[in-house]
């Protein structure tokens, strides 16, 4: 049974009417007060409804010098399923350098894409070789990226499916408003959306500190890893969230980065558990993207590689005391990860 809390109910508003209605108010009021009360309750569950997209960078898998046949598909299997098991319409963003090797494609890992898809899990296109377009040329860029859509394009195809959404690499758009409106161009062109981040975070540097335990069989630090990654990501869900409150006003309908990772194969099913306390639900980055926040301008560009909400809050002026709290990884993860 749900709690009163979590149903977005003001109980002490229906007691008070409940009160008015017992003690004496005419018959002919009554629809208009039931009406009143049912349209409040309405807008306060609309308000506080939240919204999150879980998409995964580098696929089919983020093997960290894996090499074992087994443990990468062990490694996407058991994402999928978790994906799956949890209801969570995922994308996966690949990365298609991956699909080949020295012979040409690479079976095992064209394999793992079709699994993906199969599930009906969303594919989007991460470029060929994952290149930062602050340190290539435009032209090098656009043909890495149309170089990396060829069996992606393929395998949708067949499930009747189109590649729609683009993910920049290290979230890198452009150093500069020339050159972000160059690839932004071209992008819309091609017929891409390109797929923003909300919600990011050093999943990736856990999950080499977690290959790493694993490595030398230390399923303690493992543990401990996991547990800490869990509660790193729940403060880096509430930061966010509580910056586009400061800069909206309102709940936004996230998108989460995370990675193909052996670490987020072992603790999807915890980190949906997470978010599931915090009151989201899961959504398609279609359905995400219908949230008119995406459509706020950003006029500021730099080397870096962050979240939207970081690169909106630049443009509206905010200073580096805005981001005074957001949440870092911890000392020892950083270490185990040299």
């Amino acid at each position: 049974m749900k709690s009163r809390k979590n149903e977005g109910f003001d109980w002490e508003c229906f007691a008070f009417v409940c009160r008015i209605q017992n003690f004496g108010m005419k018959t002919v009021y009554r629809p208009v007060i039931l009406f009143i009360l049912l349209l409040y309750t309405g807008m306060f569950s609309f308000a506080q409804k939240k919204q999150v997209c879980f998409s995964f960078d580098d696929l089919p898998v983020v093997n960290y010098g894996i090499s074992d046949t087994i443990c990468l598909r062990n490694i996407s299997d058991n994402l999928i399923h978790s994906l799956k098991s949890n209801h969570i319409p995922a994308i996966g963003f690949v990365n298609e350098q991956k699909l080949y090797d020295d012979q040409g494609k690479n079976n095992l890992q064209v394999s793992l894409l079709k699994n993906w898809v199969n599930a009906g899990l969303e594919l989007g296109n991460h470029t060929f070789s994952h290149p930062d377009y602050n340190k290539v040329s435009f032209q090098y860029f656009s043909a890495d990226l149309l170089k990396g859509e060829t069996i992606s394009r393929e395998i949708l195809a067949r499930k009747g499916d189109k590649l729609i959404y683009f993910r920049h690499p290290f979230l890198h758009v452009g150093n500069t408003k020339a050159k972000a409106d160059s690839l932004s161009d071209f992008l819309s062109r091609q017929g891409y959306r390109v797929a923003p981040v909300t919600i990011d975070n050093e999943d990736y540097i856990f999950a080499l500190a977690y290959k790493r335990a694993k490595d030398k069989q230390d399923t303690l630090l493992m543990k401990q890893i996991g547990h800490d990654y869990l509660g790193y990501l729940e403060r880096k869900l509430k930061y966010f969230e509580n910056q586009a409150r400061i800069l909206f006003g309102r709940e936004i309908s996230q998108i989460l980065l995370l990675h193909a990772s052996n670490l987020n194969a072992d603790y999807v099913d915890s980190l949906a558990v997470v978010f599931r306390n915090n009151d989201y639900d899961f959504v398609s980055i279609g359905k995400a993207l219908e949230d008119k926040t995406y459509a706020s301008p950003i006029s500021v560009y730099g080397n870096w590689g962050i979240s939207w909400i970081d690169k909106w809050a630049l443009s509206m002026g905010k200073k580096g005391s805005f981001f005074r709290e957001e949440p870092e990884t911890p000392a020892y993860i950083k270490k185990l990860s040299e």
